[in-house]
């Protein structure tokens, strides 16, 4: 079986700098973070820019947008959080987590909104999830520490699409399941023999995707593990990248997933026939990908947007479809 996508869009006012993190948002906008300090709202009809937030000092590392769209949480290389209301266009919260003046600070990395709304987590340096509150009167107050117990720098985190869990994936290859009622590690997963970059669920909250420099994705089924017993968790193992995976998403139907690579590649993926359907080189590496949220209508594939090495956001779609 074979898949193709086209390029459907390019961006008209590239990020001067490699673009870290993107998202496709429910409002059918895109979001891209980039090493250039900016964050880009894309109009996805036009490709061009419809809200910008002023350079940080530092690289944008990590977003995470509402399940409505209306709101993108982003992360500094320094540690700085902000919450941007897209509507108002204002920022409603932000928090410095480098800070040494507060007890315990741990700086952090990546970032993910609870879609239940209220906190939203931070990955850190020493292996921990720290939950914080959203809330703009009390924002970026640490309300939890979820140990790893691995004192490893934690490269994503993400929330399931319940908000009842959060993944946490590190530099040594694990990826941890933390149950967010009870505090408690659920399940830790040792699919990777080097650091897991990315990580990503499947709309039912089933699955979930991991993106590793051992060049592979591996696909868990979080139903099948037993609680807080580490294991493979695998029931499928993707490859074909030549160098570090850096970026998965899996489609709103569960039927594909897409990766960005190192290689300077992305590919599409048949996760039942577990195999690549489509693979399209680009011109520098890709930081990452992230699929329309919008299920594809009936006999097209969807579409995806990516960004990378060369700071244009690009916009995909399957071949004869208008998705």
């Amino acid at each position: 079986m074979s898949l193709a996508f086209v390029n459907a869009l390019d961006c008209k006012e590239p990020h001067s700098d490699e673009i870290w993190d993107i998202a496709w948002t429910a409002t059918d906008t895109v979001l891209s973070a980039s090493a250039d300090g900016t964050i880009k709202q894309w109009d996805t009809t036009s490709g061009e820019v419809s809200l910008a937030r002023p350079p940080h000092n530092l690289a944008i590392v990590s977003l995470s947008v509402s399940p409505d769209g209306h709101s993108v949480l982003y992360n500094g290389l320094d540690g700085t959080t902000c919450l941007w209301d897209l509507t108002s266009d204002t920022i409603v919260g932000r928090h410095e987590s480098f800070d040494r003046s507060v007890e315990g600070a741990e700086p952090s990395w990546a970032v993910s909104l609870n879609p239940r709304g209220g906190t939203y987590a931070g990955t850190s340096g020493a292996g921990n999830v720290n939950i914080y509150s959203a809330s703009p009167d009390s924002f970026g107050v640490r309300q939890a520490v979820l140990p790893s117990g691995r004192n490893k720098h934690g490269m994503a985190c993400k929330h399931s699409p319940d908000g009842k869990r959060i993944a946490l994936s590190s530099e040594s290859g694990h990826v941890f399941i933390f149950d967010l009622e009870s505090g408690s590690l659920a399940t830790t997963y040792t699919s990777h023999a080097m650091a897991v970059r990315s990580l990503a669920w499947s709309y039912d909250g089933q699955l979930l995707i991991t993106a590793s420099d051992d060049k592979r994705l591996v696909l868990h089924d979080v139903r099948s593990t037993a609680s807080g017993k580490p294991g493979s968790g695998a029931v499928a193992t993707l490859t074909g990248h030549s160098s570090w995976v850096l970026s998965a998403d899996i489609s709103p139907e569960g039927r594909l997933a897409v990766s960005g690579s190192a290689d300077k590649s992305i590919k599409v993926w048949d996760l039942a026939a577990r195999t690549a359907v489509s693979t399209t080189q680009e011109s520098g590496e890709v930081w990452s990908v992230a699929w329309r949220p919008k299920p594809a209508p009936t006999g097209s594939a969807g579409a995806f947007v990516s960004g990378g090495q060369d700071g244009l956001v690009r916009w995909w779609r399957s071949a004869g479809s208008g998705a």
